[in-house]
């Protein structure tokens, strides 16, 4: 594990530029990847990155939330937020894992949905829902790895796995740190103190049963030595789809269905008392 960090460091990290995404994740997990690319409604939102693809030999589907290098990319992809579009391509290739029998591996890595004026207008809302619902009924393996930053419900849709699985410096929440300060305190300029209490990073998440799983980052985050944290998300994958795999699709879904609506049971108790 990393050294201690404070939770807006964590977050920090989480946005870095260079830290690894999912094309990197695809890249160096897996072999032979096919991209899908449209809804099949009305368009391509590149903001999505999925396909088929083959992990240790065995066909799997990838959907991850996409971010550029570069200002132009970013632009381009909305800074890795989704629009409805992305959201049904993720329905379609949802569908096809179904059909086909196909584990579902999801990275998780946005500030939220696209919040844009044509967004919600074609219905952003709409799509979010809809993926949440599908993948809450899925028969096969999910597992989702969030690993940077997961805001809100743009994030949520592609978080619905049996096994919730979270990079050490990454961070999950209901919305961004500058949101929460505006709402709360009608100022975004303490968004520092909003990550503490908002309780966003993965060892709170993991105290809090919303994530399963840590996998550690080299020192100093994980851009700084991205082959060592492929090595161990590698290893930490192998081990969760061999379990699910022994699994029915019945008891797959009904073990997704009870771990979501189980979260926040912990919380409420420890309140309580």
């Amino acid at each position: 594990m990393a050294s201690k960090l404070t939770p807006a460091q964590r977050v920090a990290l989480a946005r870095h530029p260079e830290r690894p995404g999912t094309a990197d994740f695809i890249k160096h997990l897996f072999t032979d990847f096919f991209e899908q690319r449209g809804d099949r409604l009305c368009a391509e939102d590149g903001s999505i990155l999925g396909g088929v693809a083959l992990f240790h030999g065995k066909p799997v589907t990838v959907i991850g939330h996409r971010k550029g290098r570069s200002l132009e990319e970013n632009l381009s992809l909305h800074f890795g937020m989704p629009s409805p579009e992305g959201y049904r391509k993720a329905q379609r290739l949802m569908l096809q894992a179904e059909k086909f029998r196909r584990p579902v591996i999801t990275f998780i890595d946005t500030p939220g949905a696209y919040p844009g004026l044509e967004a919600e207008a074609r219905g952003q809302a709409e799509a979010i829902a809809r993926t949440l619902a599908l993948s809450s009924r899925l028969t096969v393996p999910i597992v989702s790895v969030v690993t940077g930053e997961g805001g809100s419900g743009g994030a949520l849709a592609l978080g619905v796995g049996n096994r919730v699985l979270m990079l050490e410096n990454a961070v999950y929440s209901v919305l961004s740190p500058e949101g929460f300060a505006a709402i709360l305190w009608k100022d975004a300029s303490r968004s520092d103190e909003a990550c503490g209490v908002m309780k966003l990073t993965a060892a709170d998440l993991l105290e809090l049963e919303v994530a399963d799983r840590i996998i550690p980052e080299p020192e100093g985050g994980a851009h700084t030595n991205p082959a060592a944290l492929f090595r161990t998300l590698d290893t930490a994958l192998v081990k969760e789809l061999n379990a699910l795999g022994k699994l029915s699709g019945p008891a797959l879904a009904a073990g997704r269905y009870k771990k979501f609506r189980a979260m926040g049971a912990k919380a409420l108790r420890k309140e309580r008392t």
